[in-house]
């Protein structure tokens, strides 16, 4: 029998977080996880090569509030590093996001003129309102089909939203955050810090188990939401990425930078990623040859193979169902991008995480520790 004050199921950023400020406030607390390790999709490791690689796909940290950066700053020390993103079009290596000088390269200086008027109603029409179709066709429109496997105009308009167009001359992918920086020791280091001393159990599936484990104040899952109905109302969709990893003994370095975009119909891939180029100047030369991912989209039976909520109103109006049963229920919190059916960023996950924990500790009146000092 696991019996605790608080029960989070899920080791990842959003659990982890929420983990650690409960337990700084003096609460009793436990993390569950069904896999073997530690920091959910932010997980890490060095391969036998010497690269550090993450297993789940890249993840470039970028922040701009203070309270998240010193947050994270007590568990790890960063180094300064930004993502700088190609496209491969044609034999052409070019930019990501797109600079305003190619677009009127390729569409003119008035090409804000043939932008799409009106009420964009999904998410072709969304990019055609800040893009020439030129660039959308170029860069956008086959690297959104393959990553989701659906055309284009299936998709909500919001998936726009991320879509970004650069100021001439800059060519970091987050230029507007005042950090962009990767934890010296990667990322599961950095979980595993912010845990501590925590009791943890892994290969622990919390479905499984329910009768064994009792919250005494309340339970916090960060796994899918749907799968903790038992999938009442039918599966939400996702999207994975099927990885193959590559290690070229004999190659120094095979692309010009850390990711390699395939935006074209002809290539399967959605992105190759070369691992040496986010490493630490210190690690990067100790690298036998040079480590690859290449990364193509599928659709996900299993939920541990979950990345990417699919941006459809079907399943919109599908997770609203189960997020109306989630809010009905006594001291049970569903959270995270599994819980919340919601794609977020590292800073925005750990942002979100602090804030529910907050909301727990005025729900159960658990005073601060400074403001009992």
């Amino acid at each position: 029998m696991i019996k605790k004050d608080f029960v989070i199921v899920g080791a990842g950023l959003t659990g982890s977080t929420i983990a650690r400020i409960l337990t700084d406030n003096g609460q009793n607390v436990i993390i569950l996880d069904r896999r073997e390790h530690l920091a959910g999709n932010v997980y890490d490791y060095k391969h036998e090569s010497g690269a550090m690689i993450h297993k789940y796909g890249p993840h470039y940290f970028r922040c701009g509030s203070e309270k998240i950066w010193n947050f994270l700053n007590r568990f790890t020390d960063f180094y300064d590093w930004s993502a700088k993103i190609l496209s491969k079009v044609g034999d052409e290596y070019l930019n990501w996001p797109v600079n305003q000088d190619y677009i009127e390269k390729i569409a003119g200086k008035n090409w804000q003129e043939s932008v799409f008027k009106g009420e964009a109603s999904n998410f072709e029409e969304a990019c055609l309102a800040k893009m020439p179709r030129e660039l959308y066709e170029l860069f956008i429109k086959g690297y959104t089909e393959k990553q989701w496997g659906v055309r284009d105009i299936e998709l909500d308009k919001d998936l726009a939203v991320r879509i970004t167009i650069n100021k001439s001359n800059v060519q970091s992918l987050t230029p507007n955050h005042k950090w962009n920086a990767l934890p010296r020791h990667g990322y599961t280091e950095m979980v595993k810090n912010m845990i501590g001393d925590i009791p943890v159990k892994l290969e622990y599936d919390y479905l499984l188990h329910k009768d064994d484990v009792v919250a005494d104040k309340m339970l916090i899952f960060t796994g899918p939401i749907d799968e903790f109905f038992s999938y009442k109302y039918g599966k939400l969709k996702y999207r994975g990425q099927n990885r193959r990893v590559e290690h070229l003994k004999e190659v120094n370095q095979y692309q010009p930078t850390i990711q390699v975009n395939y935006p074209g119909h002809y290539d399967p891939r959605i992105r190759t990623i070369e691992w040496k180029h986010l490493m630490h100047p210190d690690e990067k030369e100790k690298v036998n040859g040079t480590l690859l991912t290449h990364e193509t989209p599928f659709t996900p039976e299993n939920s541990t193979s979950y990345e990417y909520p699919f941006p459809d109103k079907f399943n919109k109006n599908l997770y609203e169902q189960y997020k109306a049963d989630a809010d009905a229920l006594e001291n049970i919190l569903i959270c995270g991008r599994l819980g919340e059916y919601r794609y977020y960023d590292m800073d925005q996950a750990i942002g979100r995480a602090m804030k529910l924990a907050s909301d727990i500790m005025q729900k159960f009146e658990i005073a601060p520790v400074e403001e009992l000092a």
